[in-house]
């Protein structure tokens, strides 16, 4: 035996089974990865944990309390702020966010014909009245024939705000108002103010240039206002305050969603985000649960007078 000839041979080399194992570990690992994703999908029906809401105002402190409050229950909120009430709604519509939070439903049932758009509401946050701010007068009754009075220029907050006027004795609305009316539905001769419209995020920066002005709740906190400076305001408790209770939309094919559902319910019940919401609001909004039954009811009956009126 030649001390050349090995006493066991070295194991041949098997280039297709070794790829085999790696091809196997591969696969198997990609199946891992799939049931992890999955599992992190779970529950939430739209096929994430992360939620991007559109809203008007995140540097509002309550949405941080909501956000946490969220992650408590594996939700990643997303906040994405925006300047104006005119963009949120087409973000959604085209999928750039996932639910939105800033408006009532008139705007939304408005919005929803103009559009053609099928965005429903999934749970309430609060009314807010609305109120007529003033650096001259203290009551309506102070307002002298002439005077000049801002309102917001959207055709929601617009009729809105002129039954706040009517209500409060500054103008008269031909026909008694509805949320539909407009400038031209005031009987100039019967009202003491004038009225004139104004973007809603410029009105309480133009305050001082007007006897008065109707100012969204969002807009005058930022701008500092105090609630000692509201001379008037809707009743919030009316039933026909209803459409203009505040919302959470989505598209309606989200309608169900159970993270969704799940965001609507923190906010609703944690007490810590509807304390700040009041808080944030100079202690006027009301928050409250309205039924999603009722919700839709309302958005419904309002989208067929909205395109009675069109």
């Amino acid at each position: 035996m030649s001390d050349a000839t090995p006493l066991i041979e070295a194991p041949k080399r098997r280039p297709g089974r070794l790829v085999a194992i790696i091809v196997v570990i591969v696969v198997v690992l990609a199946a891992i990865g799939i049931g992890v994703a999955l599992s992190n999908r779970g529950e939430a029906g739209a096929g994430t944990t992360t939620v991007k809401i559109g809203v008007v105002g995140a540097s509002d402190p309550y949405w941080k309390t909501f956000v946490d409050a969220a992650a408590e229950e594996d939700i990643t909120v997303d906040l994405v702020d925006y300047s104006n009430y005119e963009q949120p709604n087409p973000a959604l519509t085209d999928g750039e966010l996932d639910l939105n939070q800033f408006q009532h439903i008139v705007y939304l049932a408005q919005y929803d014909v103009a559009s053609g758009a099928d965005l429903v509401p999934i749970g309430s946050t609060a009314i807010y009245p609305l109120p007529l701010y003033s650096q001259e007068y203290t009551e309506p009754s102070d307002f002298q024939k002439g005077d000049t009075v801002a309102v917001p220029d959207d055709a929601s907050n617009l009729a809105r705000s002129l039954l706040v006027l009517q209500s409060n004795g500054l103008i008269v609305l031909k026909d008694g108002g509805s949320i539909f009316s407009g400038v031209n539905d005031i009987d100039e001769a019967k009202s003491t103010v004038e009225v004139t419209t104004i973007a809603a995020d410029l009105a309480a920066t133009s305050l001082p240039d007007f006897a008065g002005a109707i100012i969204n709740n969002d807009y005058a906190t930022k701008a500092g206002l105090s609630p000692d400076d509201v001379v008037a305001q809707d009743d919030p408790s009316d039933p026909a305050a209803l459409p203009y209770v505040n919302v959470f939309a989505a598209r309606a094919d989200d309608a169900d969603n159970p993270t969704y559902q799940k965001l609507v319910e923190i906010y609703q019940d944690t007490k810590a985000v509807t304390d700040g919401v009041v808080e944030n609001s100079g202690d006027t909004a009301v928050t409250l649960k309205v039924p999603v039954a009722d919700l839709e009811s309302s958005l419904e009956e309002t989208k067929e007078l909205v395109e009675q009126n069109g």
